[in-house]
């Protein structure tokens, strides 16, 4: 069920390597694509995994509500990655817009298919599948043995490789999201990014501290390396 879906933008077909998914055959499949405000849900938890996502632009939090209603992010998907590829048939975590985004739908049982017939296809869902776990694993060991500041060094070391940015970093996440991602305090993550700040690893542009200037990429990368 997409429960909240603002605006269709109509259906086409597109050839597999175009959705970066690779294959030996590039057949086409028909996908949809559709505009989320911010903040509005693209699928629920335990909802029917009836299709393979992609993040055209903007931004996707993935997200559990624990049982004392907190919220715990587990992933941020940005433009041209692929998402709620889940094992079962439900989706284990609800998605959300992060800003306002643009999300490309696929049938999951039109994958499915054409995995069967093009091995190329199959192991590149298996790729998709072990980088999932491989984040997971990450995730974990940066929530059980890190400090706050190895925490917040690595995410923004993270977010600079893959927003690629060459000058100015412009986070589409709130503090509270990054927050809920790293599993600490939004005035933890407030006094970490300015004591990097201070240090003269970072800089901002601007007042809403979103736009941020790496000065230090090695330096940055050593603080979320340590242990």
């Amino acid at each position: 069920m997409l429960v909240s879906m603002t605006r269709g933008q109509g259906s086409s077909r597109n050839a597999l390597n175009e959705l970066g998914i690779s294959s030996a055959s590039n057949p086409a499949v028909s996908s949809s694509e559709f505009t989320y405000k911010k903040g509005r849900t693209i699928y629920i938890e335990s909802e029917s995994a009836e299709y393979v996502y992609q993040v055209m632009n903007g931004a996707v939090r993935a997200y559990k509500l624990l049982p004392d209603g907190r919220r715990q992010i587990s992933a941020f998907h940005l433009p041209g990655d692929i998402f709620g590829f889940d094992n079962g048939g439900v989706h284990r975590f609800s998605a959300e817009a992060v800003a306002q985004s643009t999300v490309r739908l696929i049938k999951r049982q039109a994958l499915d298919a054409i995995a069967h017939t093009d091995a190329v296809v199959w192991r590149t869902l298996l790729c998709m599948t072990t980088r999932k776990l491989q984040h997971a694993e990450n995730q974990m060991m940066l929530l059980g043995r890190k400090t706050a500041l190895e925490r917040v060094a690595a995410f923004l070391h993270e977010m600079d490789s893959r927003l690629m940015a060459a000058d100015v970093m412009s986070l589409p996440m709130s503090r509270r999201d990054i927050a809920d991602y790293l599993g600490l305090t939004i005035e933890t993550v407030s006094r970490v990014v300015s004591q990097l700040h201070n240090v003269g690893v970072l800089d901002f542009v601007g007042n809403t501290q979103r736009e941020i200037v790496i000065l230090d990429r090695q330096r940055l990368a050593s603080f979320g390396l340590q242990s």
